[in-house]
């Protein structure tokens, strides 16, 4: 519980610190309603002095998706999201809009995207979003369930992103493209990579003592299975092992010394779950 609130507050305060010191000063649009935030404080401008800020359009744009949210997905789900929507706002209130004089867009770009990907990557490693476009996303998909929510959230950050090259120009949008990038990278390896071991699958006839040395070497569990050469039509034992990225070598040195004649293929797992590895209540 409290692991994810930690998460929560770090990935909200990093999303915060990529919009008010990179994205709103440099006018770049990646999506999203902090996106949709940033044009509105421009086409405010002439209304409000300085425009809207992007905290108050963010939460007031919030609080009727929130509203629908409950009575179509349910309170229960809404919690931590709630929770990380607020956190979010409130530091897009207290940290300064920084006022960048040399604007260099790559670089901008580069940064805003990995502390974009690294904020959503720890809210979302904690099972929740800040709301906005992907708690609208699923709501919507609940009712077209013919689309899925990655089609629809695509849609609707196009939109976006599309209306941001309207009032700030296509030369922005494109480095916020660049961005968008980076941060679906970071994302995925904040969600993936840190979870990514590596499946090894050993043919050996030496494959009991192979098995024994893992285990007590390495202290990973192996399965034998049993299979069949199609040229041959002999029987084969076929070991089956996962470890993580850094045992791999071990590994790999253990079966070389009972077998180097051993056929090995290394694969990634994009998941690991169970004993050893992450626990599944996680």
């Amino acid at each position: 519980m409290a692991w994810k609130i930690i998460r929560i507050i770090i990935g909200t305060l990093m999303m915060a610190a990529a919009v008010n010191f990179i994205f709103e000063p440099m006018n770049m649009v990646m999506g999203g309603v902090s996106g949709l935030a940033i044009i509105v404080k421009e086409l405010t401008k002439g209304i409000v002095d300085g425009g809207f800020p992007v905290w108050v359009t963010n939460l007031a744009a919030n609080v009727p998706i929130f509203l629908l949210g409950y009575f179509v997905m349910g309170k229960s789900y809404l919690g931590y999201t709630f929770f990380a929507n607020l956190c979010f706002s409130f530091f897009l209130l207290v940290l300064p809009v920084v006022s960048i004089e040399q604007k260099d867009y790559f670089l901008s770009a580069i940064a805003g995207g990995v502390l974009t990907g690294g904020g959503l990557g720890l809210v979302f490693a904690a099972g929740y979003s800040t709301g906005g476009m992907d708690l609208l996303g699923s709501i919507i998909q609940s009712r077209l369930k013919s689309y899925p929510v990655a089609v629809i959230l695509f849609a609707l950050d196009a939109t976006v992103i599309f209306t941001g090259a309207l009032v700030f120009g296509f030369f922005t949008t494109a480095y916020a493209v660049v961005s968008v990038f980076i941060s679906s990278r970071i994302m995925d390896e904040i969600l993936s990579g840190l979870k990514l071991g590596k499946q090894i699958w050993i043919i050996s006839e030496e494959h009991q003592k192979i098995s024994n040395k893992i285990i007590q070497q390495m202290g990973r569990g192996v399965t034998c299975i049993s299979g069949q050469g199609m040229y041959t039509k002999r029987t084969k034992n076929i070991l089956f092992c996962v470890v993580g990225k850094r045992q791999v070598m071990s590994l790999v040195s253990i079966v070389r010394q009972v077998d180097r004649a051993a056929f090995i293929v290394i694969q990634d797992a994009r998941e690991v779950m169970g004993e050893g590895f992450r626990k599944i209540s996680e």
